[in-house]
């Protein structure tokens, strides 16, 4: 993984030579999972294959359980093929006594917790056909990783890929972070669907090891954790250490005895299936909080990766969507080529090394170097995709004609913008019924904004006119009392411009006129607050002024630019709000001078890879936008891959390694208040770390510079931009359909512009019930593939129809089995009827065989 990790657990595994428990009868056994973690990408030197044969031929009792990048195998073959062969010869036993077990086979390896459902399902699914490729034979049991590559839906996705077994270990790479402990050596690991996968968990007596910040003490099989395990009535303990490939241990413990204990190496395979397969196991249901992980949230380089990273994931699900509508609708040539290389790149700037050791690499080749080049491939493909896409069904170009396309499985009702045609001034745009909808022209007068409704997974058709357009009220804003009040049909929304251009209030009309904000809270809502630690302390976005700029002021939209400063560098605020839209959108421009540090300071020379205290862990300091709420007896929840969870932390603040909180907010987080009757939800445009305590209120991290890990300094190096969104709300999440509204603002309707009508002016591929989600919509060769995601309703038979038609409809699971077929009925339109059952947050795969469009 990194060189100093390597030097320092080299230095450890010397040690461990002497320590290590070997075969001889004695009365206590204990087991141990060792093997190799790693890749061409992470690093895998070209000796290592023939190395790891080798040493299997020579120490026939040794067992290896493997996580290397499955790109691997291509270069090992092409640099060593005899050692290639010799080691595909050893894999190929299979069988619960083989000694080779592949226990990850994803793509990149990814951390899981900090991108989409979908991009986890595809990185095992395309990793798992490239080890094939490899190694036929490759049967995979376990999922287990060295780092703490855990997401609390995983249960589910791996029982649907064939997985038997998991483990929730990481003893010897917990830098970023580790498992909660819990009683017992097995447990049945429940996700939030439901599904139970068997499952070793880190045990509630395995501590952390002392003077570390990157171990417990089942690193080794130490005596201690041996003995701990067998005092709690575990009749088969095992530690763990998955290797970085180009470590030369070999066997990880060496071999001979230590403290009456025996300890045999095995594969997670055998251990399951042979040695602990009558053990007693408990009912676990992990919350996504019991994942207990951190990064340097906040800094310039994490924002940069994790914004590119979301990007590239919203492209790639529509332009995969648009492809599948174009293809049924325009006979669209398929682009699995295209979309293969595009899911490489993307899987490979998830990558969890990018995350993690961002600056490693030569100087212009970094970690995060190869983010940007990855995702910016990806971005390009995909926008090739869906410019062909729109291509096929309407012919493009400048015209009166224009199409909107919505790629989710809700209807819409959003307001877009298109170029003004050349040589006009002023526009109407009408709906394919000939009638007027609200419409005007953004800031600088080239576009023309405009009101579009648009059914699920479709589109839809408008036209626009040069002629007045008749007067119309709607979204306004007025000066009153130096203060800028906005109204919408739906909030009034009032900006001071003496705070900084803070929020001073936001009533939400159609909830009793609910005021939101907590006019008694020490902090404003919307300013920035952080520790400038080199120049004075706490700094403000209120400390001085901000002049307000009216960039769009309605009927249908409008816009401000609040520029203000913090600490002397220029912040620039665009706030949007439209009128029937709910969410208040926000975008904050911070033109830094110099690179200030901001957040917890790390004194000179006091950085140590020992010290469990590290200041890029203590967010009150970091630079947050604070949101206080007037809602009393807060509750929060947060949104995972295909997870939501309710919050039970009393706060998310922390300050070491070894109390480390899960304050990850993936897309979404939402504060209610104790009765659930009102909420606010807080929309993101990467991952990142939020901030709540009893007595703290909803902040987000806007930015810290200072050290981070292994004692690189995450500098401030030019302009910081970030997006985010707020969308208060009556009722409890699932109710108030927030999983769906921060879906529809990652994949925006998409326009374009034609010079003909299409042959029909509305069409819908798909309509799913009220909580559903269209995860993937693509294709396997003539089969059309529907994945549906239940984000919030109660487990029931729903009817999902789809506008085409096919020989037989199937559930699958993710690996290809077919697990039942779907009685299909035909609509009045020839399109397929079926009924799909699945639980809250459980998804489902649908399988069209031989898809075909309807004819029109």
């Amino acid at each position: 993984m990194y060189s100093l990790k390597n030097k320092i657990v080299k230095f450890i595994a010397t040690a461990a030579g002497a320590l290590f428990i070997g075969n001889n009868a004695l009365a206590q056994t204990a087991y141990y999972i060792d093997g190799y973690h790693g890749g061409i990408w992470g690093h895998y030197p070209d000796w290592n294959t023939r190395f790891m044969a080798d040493l299997l031929k020579s120490k026939p009792k040794w067992k290896i359980n493997i996580e290397l990048e499955p790109e691997t195998w291509a270069r090992a073959r092409a640099v060593d093929p005899a050692a290639y062969a010799d080691f595909k010869a050893l894999f190929a036993d299979q069988s619960v006594n083989g000694r080779i077990e592949y226990v990850n086979p994803a793509y990149a390896q990814s951390y899981n917790y900090n991108i989409s459902g979908e991009s986890i399902i595809r990185q095992f699914s395309y990793g798992i056909g490239l080890v094939k490729q490899h190694f036929p034979t490759a049967v995979f049991s376990t999922y287990s990783s060295e780092e703490p590559c855990f997401t609390s839906a995983l249960p589910q996705i791996l029982k649907s890929f064939g997985f038997k077994y998991a483990s929730l270990k990481n003893p010897n790479t917990c830098w970023g972070g580790y498992t909660r402990g819990h009683r017992g050596e097995l447990v049945n690991w429940i996700g939030p669907d439901g599904s139970a996968i068997i499952t070793s968990p880190r045990y509630e007596g395995e501590d952390f090891a002392q003077k570390s910040t990157w171990q417990t003490i089942a690193w080794n099989n130490s005596p201690q954790y041996v003995n701990a395990a067998f005092a709690a009535g575990m009749q088969h303990p095992v530690g763990m250490t998955l290797q970085d490939a180009g470590w030369k241990n070999g066997p990880f413990i060496g071999k001979g005895v230590k403290n009456g204990i025996t300890s045999i190496y095995t594969t997670w395979r055998n251990y399951f299936g042979n040695i602990a397969k009558n053990d007693a196991r408990q009912d676990w249901k992990l919350s996504q909080e019991d994942i207990q992980v951190s990064l340097v949230w906040g800094s310039q380089v994490m924002q940069q990766i994790a914004r590119e990273v979301r990007v590239s994931e919203n492209k790639l699900a529509q332009a995969e969507k648009m492809a599948a509508m174009a293809r049924l609708y325009a006979g669209y040539m398929w682009p699995q080529a295209q979309l293969d290389s595009a899911w490489r790149t993307l899987m490979l700037s998830q990558h969890h090394d990018c995350w993690i050791v961002p600056y490693n690499g030569k100087k212009g080749d970094t970690w995060a170097d190869k983010v940007t080049n990855w995702t910016a491939s990806t971005n390009a493909i995909c926008d090739s995709i869906i410019s062909g896409a729109v291509s096929a069904i309407n012919k493009s170009g400048d015209g009166k004609y224009i199409t909107v396309y919505n790629t989710t499985g809700v209807a819409r009702n959003e307001t877009v913008s298109v170029n003004i045609p050349a040589g006009g001034k002023q526009y109407v745009v009408f709906n394919n019924k000939g009638i007027p909808v609200p419409a005007q022209l953004n800031g600088d007068k080239t576009k023309i904004l405009f009101n579009a409704q648009v059914p699920p997974m479709g589109y839809a058709v408008y036209s626009i006119k040069e002629q007045a357009p008749a007067t119309a009220k709607g979204a306004a804003i007025a000066l009153v009392d130096g203060k800028y009040v906005l109204e919408t049909d739906l909030y009034k929304i009032i900006i001071d411009p003496a705070r900084g251009g803070a929020v001073k209030s936001i009533v939400a009309k159609a909830l009793n006129n609910k005021e939101f904000v907590d006019q008694n809270n020490a902090r404003a809502f919307n300013e920035l607050r952080g520790n400038f630690y080199n120049e004075g302390g706490f700094k403000s976005t209120t400390d001085n002024p901000a002049k307000v700029e009216i960039l769009e002021q309605g009927p249908l939209q409008i816009k401000l630019a609040i520029k203000g400063t913090i600490n002397g560098s220029d912040c620039t605020q665009l706030l949007t709000v439209a009128q029937g839209q709910p969410r208040i959108e926000l975008r904050i421009t911070i033109n830094w001078k110099g690179n200030p540090g901001i957040g917890q300071p790390t004194l000179p020379n006091t950085y140590r890879l020992d010290n469990p205290k590290k200041a890029f862990y203590n967010d009150r300091e970091k630079l947050l936008a604070y949101f206080p709420l007037s809602l009393a007896q807060q509750k929060v929840y947060k949104n995972a891959p295909f997870d939501v969870t309710e919050s039970k932390l009393k706060n998310t603040f922390f300050t070491r390694w070894d109390s480390i909180k899960n304050n990850v907010i993936l897309n979404w987080v939402d504060v209610t208040d104790r009765d659930n009757k009102y909420g606010m939800a807080l929309f993101t445009d990467h991952t990142t770390s939020y901030a709540h305590g009893e007595d703290f209120p909803l902040g987000l991290n806007i930015q810290y510079s200072g050290m981070g890990l292994w004692n690189r300094d995450h500098t401030i190096t030019g302009p910081t931009t970030i997006n985010y969104a707020l969308v208060p709300h009556a009722g409890k999440w699932d109710k108030a359909a927030i999983q769906q509204q921060s879906t529809n603002w990652n994949e925006p309707l998409l326009v374009s512009t034609n010079s003909s009508a299409p042959e029909l002016a509305v069409r819908s591929l798909i309509t799913v019930p009220t909580g559903y989600e269209i995860s993937a919509l693509n294709f396997d060769g003539k089969d059309l593939i529907v994945r549906l995601f239940n984000v919030g309703v109660d487990n029931k038979n729903s009817t999902v129809t789809i506008n085409c038609q096919a020989d037989k409809v199937v559930l699958c699971e993710l690996d290809g089995r077919v697990k039942q077929a779907l009685a299909a009925s035909e609509t009045k339109n020839g399109g397929t009827r079926v009924n799909v059952t699945m639980p809250k947050f459980g998804f489902r795969t649908i399988r069209l065989v031989n898809a075909r469009g309807l004819k029109q």
